[in-house]
């Protein structure tokens, strides 16, 4: 390591075995707060590394997350030995989250950031019925479904996935566009989009079939329109250690059983 060490902030999600590695860490390591830190330190699951990103989204520092959660697909393993070493050979990953702006059938605008996915899901036993616009342009009249996403890259591994959608390496600039169990058009699989590309989601007949929209844990309710587009002013840098990239996970999520 060239230059001082970075100084690190490490902050925990509320499970015993992310609380414990926070105590490890802080007791092994010169923590900082995170408003004096160059590193954030993400302790727990992908569902906490997301809340972190969130958090950090106004001073864009980087986030090197280990695991003490579940899957941990954007975490590295949890190993309190030779931290600042592993951080300062780590590779970076930049995404850009997803906008999204909905109007409600009161007409209130509410708008929020995805890191993972802008989702649309019907509210009660009746099909939602959406219309899908895409640069202002109708590709599909009448969506008949549970729901439908906008998904990033980043994000492509997770709701996307289990929603059957493709999974997008991370340089190939596109979107995936996935409908949750189709029912109208049935053989509808969904498309995928350039980055720039901007989605408008149309709520038919809101009042008979509500539904409602989250960007990642930001839930609307009794949506009436949902535009998304990629946010490219915000960067958000997450770390990996060497040879355990982003690119290269998401790579390898294709060969998995």
């Amino acid at each position: 390591m060239t230059g001082p060490p970075p100084r690190i902030a490490a902050v925990a999600a509320d499970t015993e075995a992310a609380q414990q590695a926070l105590r490890e860490l802080c007791s092994r390591y010169s923590c900082v707060p995170p408003e004096r830190a160059d590193i954030i330190v993400s302790l727990g699951g992908d569902g906490f590394m997301l809340e972190t990103l969130h958090r950090t989204i106004a001073s864009r520092k980087p986030v090197y997350g280990m695991n003490r959660g579940s899957v941990g697909f954007l975490m590295n393993d949890y190993n309190e030995e030779n931290l600042l070493e592993r951080i300062a050979a780590a590779e970076q990953a930049v995404i850009h989250p997803l906008a999204m702006d909905v109007r409600d059938v009161s007409g209130s605008r509410h708008m929020a950031l995805a890191i993972n996915e802008v989702s649309l899901f019907r509210q009660t036993f009746q099909t939602a019925k959406l219309r899908i616009l895409i640069d202002g342009k109708v590709r599909l009249a009448e969506l008949a479904c549970d729901g439908a996403l906008v998904s990033t890259p980043a994000g492509s591994t997770a709701y996307n996935l289990s929603a059957h959608g493709p999974i997008i390496p991370l340089s190939a600039n596109v979107l995936a566009l996935t409908p949750i169990s189709a029912f109208r058009p049935r053989r509808w699989r969904g498309a995928l989009l350039s980055h720039g590309a901007h989605v408008a989601f149309d709520v038919l007949e809101p009042d008979r079939r509500p539904v409602s929209a989250a960007a990642d844990n930001v839930e609307v309710r009794d949506v009436a329109r949902v535009d998304v587009a990629e946010d490219r002013s915000v960067s958000l840098t997450l770390l990996f250690d060497a040879g355990r990239s982003l690119e290269e996970r998401v790579l390898a999520e294709q060969f998995s059983a």
